[in-house]
């Protein structure tokens, strides 16, 4: 289905435009501001709904528009006031419809699509573009929006995996450390004991320092006891003997073994012996937190390599979808936000080669209302022109096309809102 004939009043900066198409391509051309691009809108705003009919559809001054599409099996028909439109599609026969753009929505693919404009957009919004027209399996925003998700996820894991990692490798651990602590709480007991074993000692040396005391206390009085033995002989005598008994028995005390003194210790050694067990235990504490901040860290790379396996499912469920999705042109296909063609990137292909490209989408994207609109018809040369009109005559499609200046081609002119002049080709006229 083409358009017969398109008839338009008071349509943006239309005053009234009757165009019957004679050919593949419907050239409109004339001056900026003359009305090109409201004939146009006006097809598209008949066919597409209200919603895409701007605030002010109406020609400044008049307080009514029309527009009027001959489908051949059908005619369009929508009417605009100051309330808003009424759109009307009747059929060859003159039946109307009671449900018109659910009629037209049928009909139409995307109408919208304009393959010039689709050739100069950024590769994300060629991208966007294509995904409007090709039906996927998946919803691959949903897909590309959980990834970004995940893949900050996973790039917090990492960094607290590389802290802990780092904090690990920080801990300098002697190589010849016990497996188990030392038990410090024994040492510290035989301390205690040690420390009263030395305290003993120290009780008994002092009862054998005022022992000596007493033994010379005694020999100074024995002394005194022999001055006196010229005037007491007698009781000299035997308190000599005592005296010397006593001095006996001191002596025989410092050379024989002293009754209940335990045997010495060396508590200095035993001391070493506890701060070297204290180091080595703090030393086994610092193993034992640089094995669990290893443990975290790897606990945290098993948690990044879980996301990066679900990113990857995903990524693989977007590339599977997009491998099947029916794609309007043999080599088109999606990849990372861009559209490629035969494997590159849409934008490395040659200018004819997009320019094809972007024809055949358009034509694939409107399979029954046979219509393709190009507004900025102007920045093709004629090569281009011409390979556009030789793929709609070839596929039977029908391409209207805004362009400054037709040079030499058949043309619509469009001056002041109004159809001027139906230009025939140069060589239509020589003739």
């Amino acid at each position: 289905m083409k358009i017969l004939k398109l008839t338009a009043e008071n349509v943006k900066k239309l005053r009234a435009v009757e165009i019957t198409p004679t050919g593949e391509l419907v050239e409109i051309t004339g001056r900026n501001g003359a009305g090109k691009t409201s004939v146009l809108d006006a097809i598209w705003w008949a066919l597409e709904g209200t919603k895409h009919i701007q605030a002010m559809p109406i020609r400044k001054g008049a307080t009514k528009a029309r527009i009027r599409l001959d489908l051949g099996e059908l005619v369009v028909e929508r009417r605009f006031n100051e309330k808003g439109s009424l759109l009307t599609v009747e059929s060859d026969k003159g039946a109307r419809f009671t449900s018109p753009q659910g009629i037209l929505d049928k009909l139409l693919g995307a109408l919208t699509f304009d393959p010039l404009a689709f050739v100069n957009q950024e590769p994300r919004e060629q991208f966007e573009s294509l995904r409007k027209i090709v039906p996927l399996e998946v919803d691959v925003d949903q897909l590309d929006g959980l990834n970004r998700t995940d893949f900050d996820k996973r790039t917090e894991i990492n960094r607290q995996a590389k802290q802990l990692r780092a904090q690990a490798d920080g801990i300098a651990v002697p190589d010849t450390l016990p497996a188990d602590p030392i038990d410090v709480a024994a040492l510290k007991d035989r301390m205690a004991e040690a420390s009263w074993i030395s305290a003993r000692i120290e009780q008994i040396r002092a009862a054998e320092a005022q022992l000596t005391r007493d033994i010379e206390a005694a020999r100074n009085k024995a002394q005194e006891a022999l001055r006196a033995a010229e005037r007491q002989r007698r009781e000299a005598d035997r308190l000599e003997a005592e005296a010397k008994e006593l001095i006996r028995l001191a002596e025989a005390r410092a050379t024989e073994p002293r009754e209940g003194e335990p045997a010495p210790v060396d508590v200095q050694a035993l001391r070493a012996e506890l701060d070297a067990a204290e180091t080595i235990n703090r030393d086994i504490e610092q193993r034992a937190r640089k094995a669990a901040l290893l443990k975290a860290a790897e606990s945290e790379g098993a948690k990044a390599k879980e996301l990066t396996d679900l990113m990857e499912a995903r990524a693989k469920a977007k590339s599977v979808a997009i491998a099947k999705a029916p794609m309007p042109v043999p080599g088109l296909s999606f990849g990372d936000g861009a559209v490629t063609f035969e494997g590159v990137p849409f934008g490395q292909a040659s200018s004819a080669e997009q320019l094809k490209v972007s024809v055949a989408i358009a034509m694939a994207a409107n399979p029954k209302l046979r219509v393709i609109r190009i507004k900025e018809g102007s920045l093709l040369d004629d090569s281009n022109i011409t390979l556009i009109a030789e793929m709609a005559r070839e596929h039977d499609y029908q391409v209207w096309m805004e362009t400054v200046q037709s040079d030499g081609r058949p043309a619509v002119l469009i001056e002041d809102g109004e159809v001027a002049e139906v230009r025939e080709a140069a060589d239509a006229q020589s003739k």
